[in-house]
């Protein structure tokens, strides 16, 4: 497979642990880890569009979101791999085309039907059997930047990142 022209990503069991925390006043509370962000700057560099899909529907996956100017984020999805064929038809992309990285039985489907398909090491073995990439990280601990990092040192370098990043800096002029 090619590089993927659209990347589509979970985010509760892949940019957090999964976990949910609620205090007495009823709110939640999410832990996102921010090294996660350089995956998103990478896909950037390497012109790769970014799409958030959850089945959750949370203003602070939306807040993450907005801090990394992610613009497209389709939260409280009930059927990712229909939308992911829509959001396809709006890119004029196939399904082949298509990066995801999920983490479990509500992934399952869309991770079976994508060109390349990863999951943290610490999703069900059931579903580890049906990607592509088993990442070393766990959700929440950076498993979308090796994600990423991953799809990085296939079809570019990590030196060509960090020039485009020194470049964007100004730094090391």
């Amino acid at each position: 497979m090619a590089l993927p022209k659209l990347v589509i990503t979970d985010i509760d069991g892949v940019w957090t642990d999964g976990s949910m925390y609620y205090d007495d006043i009823n709110q939640e509370f999410k832990r996102f880890n921010t090294s996660d962000s350089v995956g998103v700057l990478f896909l950037k560099y390497l012109e790769v569009p970014l799409v958030i899909m959850t089945g959750e529907n949370t203003q602070i996956v939306q807040r993450r979101a907005e801090k990394l100017k992610i613009s497209e984020v389709h939260l409280g999805v009930k059927n990712k791999l229909k939308l992911a064929k829509e959001v396809c038809r709006q890119y004029k992309i196939t399904l082949a085309e298509v990066g995801f990285i999920g983490d479990d039985i509500n992934d399952l489907e869309l991770l079976q039907q994508v060109g390349f398909s990863a999951v943290p090491s610490n999703a069900p073995q059931y579903v580890k059997d049906k990607v592509d990439l088993v990442l070393q990280t766990k959700g929440g601990d950076g498993a979308f930047r090796e994600f990423v990092e991953h799809l990085v040192f296939k079809y570019s370098s990590i030196e060509t990142m960090l020039q485009l990043y020194y470049k964007e800096k100004n730094l090391r002029q």
